[in-house]
């Protein structure tokens, strides 16, 4: 009896110094607990499309001096177990080697393919399409509230030669080229949400075939359009003191009668010039990275170097990726490709209708070359003047008709 006491009294004495040690030691961390195994809450948190932290999964990728000894036949085989194999492979860190030497090849699991894909299909469509029938509700209401702006004084009969043949040839092929590129790409981006429900899989499988080759080949006219419109009007469109008179009063858009002086380009055209030469620029160089996948890498360069001016951290974004697999700079050239495109599609859309229905024989100016001289003294008075000086200092007596 005594004996059976005393074994009581021990076991409760361990029992207690147990449980203090236990209450004394902080809890271990869940996700070293597992071996890198996700836990309850990062399948909640997941589910909830908030962000899992992956720092220590991506140290838990197996250790060859770690190895089992071949007596210990229980042990990881090569100091890795099959859930630290996909952690290297999913990571970037595993020792991979495979037979082609295509870019890329070695890379057999994206990691970051699925925040790529939310990202495209949800904010991308979603404020790229509301931006763009933002701008369309803006002209509509524009236009309601201010009709066509017209010629204020009489016209005079007599034609004034605005653009060259040349000048309108490099405009068309790069407005043209841009507009086939904006619809093909838009049928790119909203096919599986808003084409294929409405045509079917196996009409928008056709009409997404074709998108993609006029695509890739229309982007070569764009670029050379580019080069042709910034080379012809770079000249025209550096910014003087006229221009501050024209932002001053709007251009005269929102007024009758209202008339700023302008030589060839206005103070908006010369924006609209600006947005198409740095927005241009901007989408060849991502639609090159996408013409030529894996060889064009750009995005880790230009991260280091914003990581430098210490701008990222400002705006509270944290330290950019400068470490890259092949496939996520791709995926960055295509995200990056597309927001330039709809803020471009954006501008553009309130270009066209300035120069169409907005204004009268505004058109003009790119259709047929030649615009009513009354309607250049309104919008250009001071080109107009300097275009008079040119023909009287060469003899010229009447303007062309």
């Amino acid at each position: 009896m005594l004996r059976n006491f005393i074994a009581l009294l021990l076991t409760i004495t361990l029992a207690s110094a147990a449980f203090a040690q236990d209450a004394a030691t902080p809890p271990e961390d869940t996700r070293a607990a597992t071996g890198g195994a996700p836990t309850l809450a990062d399948i909640m948190a997941r589910q909830n499309g908030e962000q899992v932290p992956n720092a220590t999964r991506e140290l838990l990728t197996g250790d060859p001096l770690n190895a089992a000894n071949v007596a210990n036949q229980l042990g990881t085989l090569g100091g890795a177990s099959d859930s630290e194999v996909y952690r290297a492979l999913r990571f970037g860190t595993a020792d991979v080697t495979v037979s082609t030497q295509q870019p890329a090849a070695g890379v057999l699991i994206q990691d970051r393919g699925m925040a790529w894909l939310q990202f495209r299909q949800g904010p991308l469509l979603t404020w790229g399409g509301y931006g763009m029938l933002g701008m369309l509700g803006l002209l509509v209401l524009f236009y309601a509230l201010r009709g066509r702006i017209r010629i204020d004084g009489e016209k005079t009969g007599n034609k004034i030669l605005r653009f060259t043949n040349v000048e309108r040839f490099g405009h068309w092929l790069f407005a043209g080229s841009f507009l086939l590129l904006g619809a093909t790409g838009l049928i790119s981006l909203f096919g599986r949400v808003a084409l294929i429900p409405l045509f079917g899989k196996e009409s928008f499988a056709w009409l997404a075939m074709v998108s993609k080759w006029v695509h890739n080949n229309v982007a070569w006219a764009f670029m050379v359009g580019l080069i042709m419109i910034t080379v012809m009007w770079l000249v025209h469109n550096i910014p003087n003191r006229h221009d501050l008179k024209w932002l001053a009063v709007g251009g005269g858009l929102f007024s009758k009668d209202v008339h700023p002086p302008a030589r060839k380009f206005n103070a908006g055209q010369k924006m609209i010039f600006w947005s198409c030469v740095i927005l241009g620029v901007s989408i060849s160089a991502s639609g090159l990275s996408l013409l030529f996948p894996f060889e064009l890498p750009m995005f880790a360069k230009t991260f280091a170097i914003m990581n430098d001016t210490g701008i990222p951290a400002l705006l509270g974004l944290g330290t950019l990726p400068e470490v890259m697999a092949p496939h996520e700079e791709m995926q960055f050239a295509q995200a990056w490709h597309a927001i330039v495109a709809f803020v471009f599609m954006i501008i553009i859309i309130a270009h066209i209708y300035l120069g169409s229905v907005g204004m009268e024989d505004a058109y003009d100016a790119m259709g047929t070359g030649e615009v009513e001289e009354q309607w250049a003294r309104e919008h250009h008075g001071l080109w107009v003047e300097e275009m008079e000086a040119k023909e009287r200092a060469s003899g010229a007596a009447t303007p062309a008709e």
